[in-house]
């Protein structure tokens, strides 16, 4: 599924105009069709009876939610729309959905007041509300009045539905000015649009559900910007040989660890194991390795990296034999860190996960040569705030504009990033961005980031071809890949956690517990693919 900009979602719509014969009025219909459809269902599931109130601005946000009365009414619901500005102020478009709404039954009220909001409210009780008020024109921030309409309803509305995103959230940036509609489900036309994923916006959207208007399938494949789906990863998994020796499905080394961290490392190696790599071998600070010992499981190894430089060589040497490496949970920041990632870096020919503290030992300005000369490839696995401290950035800037700052990195330094958050980003080095948005409170705890580079480190290792010396673009091409599953299988493992565990008691350990049924339901979605095809 793509996600678009407000400019990319104007210039399909002029295109689908001009070459393939769209006008107004039929986005118009098309929206009022599928919209209803949606909204009729999930009402009807939820079990909801109440009266539908349409809030009605001048444009074409108002036009989209009066069709959508229109149908709703004639499929038996009750609607009521309260045109929020004068008709003077209306589109003529506007002025033809009001009329045709009327005739179809729904009930019109002209507001000048929230008092006149309140008290239809009181007659009524709580309403179920459609936001038809900005939609992606809004100018923020939202007049006094706006403002105070928006707070009422969002302390009194039964059920909210936000048009295309809520109003006063600002569609590429998720942006808000002071108040904006808190929807419990948003209806994006034609295409999921970045606000709705971003900042404030992803906290306001509520369930996002995408009205299919008609566009033309080629606008789908355009862009470049996707939600990641199962879509994106068929034919991802490697079929696995029954003859093949463990040595066929890879060897992944963690490094990382230190005083009261050896866990981190632990975890990356138990999930780097338990998503098929053949070998795993965890390596610690030689003081901590009495430490680290007891925290893994018999099928791992385990070493230790001197705290003496001088006697690295070995190490150093060695590294070659390893499929992939991680690198980073729990390392610590210190320069001896800092020179050991560098040493992977500049020796290391197969794929590198760079997680945690050894993100927060490099720096983007004095270490981006290191990365753009480097001919494997590299991901690095940044949180907001690591991403910031390697950037030199301002929290608020990144927050604001993720996308922008995330391709511009991964342009610059030649590396794929997987920015995360409650929405994680994954900006690929074939100029893609991916969003995979599957929040979940449950999995803000320690140690789940860990995971995540084990399920990285596992399977990129499993990818012999990663390792071969074709040119590093046709590498990237599969490590993209398989970086987009062990996201999407992470977040599964995440979900199936939360629902089995219980945010509260859930724990990074619960998702590794949970990775054989992750790869389950994902192979099971790939099934339903094919059996759809």
């Amino acid at each position: 599924m793509r996600v678009v900009s407000v400019d990319e979602m104007r210039e399909i719509e002029d295109i689908a105009k001009s070459e393939f014969g769209f006008d107004e009025a039929l986005i118009i219909e098309n929206i009022g069709v599928q919209g209803s459809h949606i909204i009729g269902q999930v009402i009807d599931e939820q079990g909801l009876r109440e009266e539908i109130v349409f809030l009605i601005g001048k444009g074409c946000n108002g036009s989209d939610a009066m069709a959508v009365a229109r149908h709703l009414s004639n499929k038996g619901h009750r609607c009521r729309g309260f045109l929020m500005f004068p008709e003077s102020d209306c589109s003529k478009e506007l002025l033809n959905q009001v009329k045709m709404a009327k005739a179809y039954g729904v009930s019109i009220n002209y507001i000048e007041s929230v008092e006149q909001v309140s008290g239809y409210f009181q007659q009524m009780g709580s309403p179920i509300v459609v936001d038809g008020l900005f939609g992606t024109g809004v100018q923020l921030p939202l007049s006094n009045f706006m403002y105070d309409v928006i707070s009422y309803v969002n302390d009194s509305a039964l059920f909210i539905v936000a048009m295309d995103i809520p109003s006063g959230v600002e569609s590429n940036t998720g942006a808000i000015q002071g108040n904006a509609i808190l929807a419990d489900m948003t209806l994006a036309i034609g295409f999921p649009k970045q606000g709705h994923y971003i900042s404030a916006g992803a906290k306001y959207t509520g369930v996002l559900h995408t009205v299919d208007v008609g566009l033309p399938k080629d606008f789908q494949n355009q862009g470049n910007k996707y939600l990641l789906q199962p879509e994106y990863m068929l034919d991802l998994l490697s079929p696995r040989d029954k003859f093949a020796d463990k040595k066929r499905f890879g060897h992944s080394l963690i490094l990382g660890g230190s005083h009261g961290l050896t866990g981190a490392a632990a975890l990356a190696g138990i999930a780097s194991l338990k998503v098929g790599s053949g070998l795993v071998t965890v390596a610690t600070w030689e003081p901590q390795y009495q430490e680290l010992i007891p925290r893994l499981i018999p099928e791992i190894m385990y070493g230790y990296v001197p705290l003496d430089t001088a006697k690295w060589d070995i190490l150093i040497k060695d590294l070659n034999k390893y499929s992939s490496i991680v690198i980073g949970p729990g390392l610590s920041r210190s320069a001896r860190s800092r020179r050991l990632v560098l040493e992977v870096l500049n020796n290391f020919d197969g794929p590198v996960v760079i997680d945690a503290d050894a993100i927060n030992v490099l720096s983007y300005q004095e270490d981006k040569q290191v990365f753009a000369m480097r001919n494997a490839p590299t991901v690095l696995t940044p949180h907001f705030g690591e991403f910031c401290r390697f950037a030199g950035l301002e929290y608020e800037k990144l927050e604001q504009s993720p996308i922008s700052y995330l391709r511009e990195m991964v342009d610059n330094i030649n590396c794929t990033v997987v920015l995360k958050g409650p929405c994680t980003f994954l900006g690929s080095s074939d100029g893609n961005t991916y969003f995979n948005f599957n929040p979940n409170d449950g999995m803000a705890t320690g140690g789940v980031g860990d995971v995540l580079a084990g399920i990285l480190g596992g399977l990129l290792g499993q990818e012999e071809s990663l390792k071969e010396k074709t040119p590093l673009v046709q590498r990237y091409e599969e490590m993209n890949r398989v970086i987009a599953e062990s996201i999407y299988i992470h977040s599964i493992a995440g979900k199936l956690a939360a629902d089995k565990f219980g945010v509260r008691a859930m724990s990074a350990r619960s998702l590794i517990k949970c990775l054989p049924d992750a790869f389950n339901t994902l192979e099971d979605s790939y099934d339903k693919i094919y059996r759809e095809k």
